[in-house]
């Protein structure tokens, strides 16, 4: 077997187990691979196929430090080697991992070459600066309407991650989003910010999302920026933390198949936040962070339409925005009523549903008349005001509250009418309401009871052990990084059998593999015996088999058959 499969081998087992288990998630090796001991694992990680699959991987920094005539030198790109198991104890890459990246560079030569730096980017002029601000401030808004929209209802992923069909088209009627693009944009900018993360099969709102979404615009940028930057993939990074220049990112990752239609996703969002404009020059708030600085929102901020903080409110229901809302007061605006038009003067419209949502989510009547007592240039016209008492005044009907001696959720009503139509209405079917005492009761939940009554926008209230009404609010994710498996647990039982087998010799392994191979070759060896005598004797043989601890074989010199004890050899060599 090649010397780099042994010298692989021996380096894995001297690897702690969290080293281990990050080598191989690096190397996306199954969990359950049949690996028997540190050998098979040299044999899996040296084969050709999975070599490619590695290589293909890197980043043109990378690929180009493999072939060159010194080692790679400290830091991210010799410990992006060591990670893959690609370099050998010198530090240098192992000689089959050197044949692979020759093969590669063979059909691909311009990915192992340097290419020449292009000159630094642009500043932008007044007018491209301009539109790059207002791209921005609407990107800003759109991605709100996607959170809002996630944080009702987390919006489901696709195996791919990408937000289901069912949801786009949701978003697209909506207003939120006008193309699947922009919606891959503002997801891959929600995640990149924490804002937005993959939990199991949805794409779930994290608390930080409600403090960015209060936050004033420039804020916003300013989050969403440094989040952006942090998650750009490591061949897109410079040394001081910055990026390097956007003609160079269709290319940094030359051998991947999939990377342009990243690199273009990349550049788009890059695009919408602002951080370059149209034609392709560099506004001045985006100079610090592509050279690794702490970015400055000021030269953004200066460019951005002016936020108001009073709207009109009208006899109609509405309420007119004369210009962009503080995001703030948007916010708790749209908690009370539907946004109907999405432009820098906006309009909102109170309905009987949406203040009765706004009290789902813990605001009373009161609250409601004092926010937008300060709110409005007009005061609160009457009909706004009966709306608000009489929607109050229903609101609560429905009292939904644990039951701990039955184990069941307990549904109450004042109106024994509207606990008839619970009962027979085929959307809450499935919760498998049953009469009880003059009330309902099921084996569900009480939150998911609640939640189902109030999507089917029954007027609906919580109720909490103590007998008071509960202020109710969908969930978030608490985290800012998507949940995954710990790699040390996902990879503990191949580890334990890689060490089982790999035994307390890996000497004796090495050379129990090496016969193996020869026999089942049926190959001419040369065999290195010790002699009781303590010298030591070169035979050259046939191997024909191996079992007892011994070895069999065709001496071709003698012409006899011998038969070998293992524990005599020394070494084996092919002839």
């Amino acid at each position: 077997m090649p010397s780099d499969e042994r010298a692989l081998a021996t380096w894995l087992a001297t690897r702690e187990d969290a080293a281990l288990a990050e080598i191989l998630a690096a190397r996306s090796v199954s969990t359950s691979a049949s690996w028997q001991d540190f050998f098979d694992a040299a044999d899996g990680l040296l084969d050709a196929g999975s070599l490619d699959r590695a290589i293909t991987g890197l980043e043109r920094e990378t690929l180009i430090a493999l072939l060159a005539d010194e080692p790679p030198a400290a830091g991210r790109v010799r410990e992006r080697l060591a990670t893959l198991a690609l370099l050998g104890e010198d530090g240098r890459p192992l000689p089959l991992v050197r044949d692979r990246a020759e093969a590669l560079r063979s059909s691909a030569p311009d990915a192992f070459t340097e290419p020449a730096a292009p000159p630094p980017p642009a500043p932008s002029e007044a007018r491209q600066a301009a539109a790059a601000a207002e791209r921005l401030f609407t990107t800003s808004g759109a991605l709100a309407d996607v959170l809002l929209t996630a944080h009702a209802t987390p919006l489901t992923r696709t195996g791919a991650g990408a937000v289901s069909a069912v949801d786009r088209k949701r978003l697209i009627e909506s207003g939120a989003v006008h193309s699947l693009d922009e919606l891959d944009d503002l997801v891959l900018l929600a995640e990149s910010a924490g804002l937005a993360v993959p939990i199991d099969k949805e794409w779930t709102v994290t608390d930080t999302a409600r403090a960015w979404l209060e936050a004033p615009t420039a804020q916003r940028w300013l989050s969403v920026a440094d989040g952006f930057r942090s998650s750009l993939p490591a061949g897109l990074r410079t040394p001081e933390g910055g990026w390097m220049p956007l003609e160079l990112w269709p290319g940094a990752y030359p051998l991947d198949p999939d990377w342009p239609g990243r690199a273009d996703r990349l550049l788009r969002a890059a695009t919408r936040w602002g951080l370059v404009a149209a034609d392709g020059s560099e506004p001045a708030w985006t100079t610090p962070l592509r050279e690794g600085r702490a970015a400055d929102p000021a030269p953004l901020a200066a460019m951005l339409p002016a936020e108001i903080d009073r709207v009109y409110l009208q006899a109609d229901l509405s309420a007119i925005a004369p210009g962009p809302l503080a995001p703030a007061l948007d916010l708790r605006l749209r908690a009370l009523a539907r946004r109907e038009s999405r432009a820098q003067a906006s309009t909102y419209r109170f309905t009987a549903e949406s203040l009765t949502a706004a009290l789902t989510e813990g605001e009373t009547a009161e609250s409601i008349r004092a926010f937008l007592g300060e709110l409005s240039l007009t005061g609160i016209p009457q009909p706004l005001e009966y709306l608000i008492e009489s929607t109050s005044a229903r609101h609560g009907l429905i009292r939904v509250a644990g039951d701990p001696a039955s184990e069941r959720t307990r549904i109450d009503s004042d109106d024994l009418g509207v606990l008839d139509a619970l009962s027979v209405d085929q959307a809450l079917r499935p919760l498998g309401l049953i009469a009880d005492g003059g009330g309902l009761v099921t084996r569900v939940g009480r939150d998911a009871v609640y939640w189902s009554l109030a999507d089917a926008r029954y007027p609906v209230v919580a109720i909490d052990a103590d007998g008071r009404t509960e202020a109710m609010h969908r969930r978030t994710a608490t985290g800012t990084a998507a949940s995954a498996p710990d790699p040390v647990q996902a990879y503990a039982p191949l580890i334990e059998a890689l060490r089982q087998g790999h035994g307390d010799s890996g000497e004796d392994a090495w050379l129990q593999r090496e016969l193996e191979q020869w026999v089942r070759a049926r190959a001419e060896i040369v065999v290195t015996v010790r002699m009781p005598d303590g010298s030591e004797r070169a035979l050259t043989m046939e191997a024909t088999g191996l079992g007892g601890g011994r070895l069999r074989g065709r001496d071709r010199a003698a012409d006899i058959e011998r038969t070998l004890p293992v524990t005599s050899i020394v070494s084996v060599r092919a002839v």
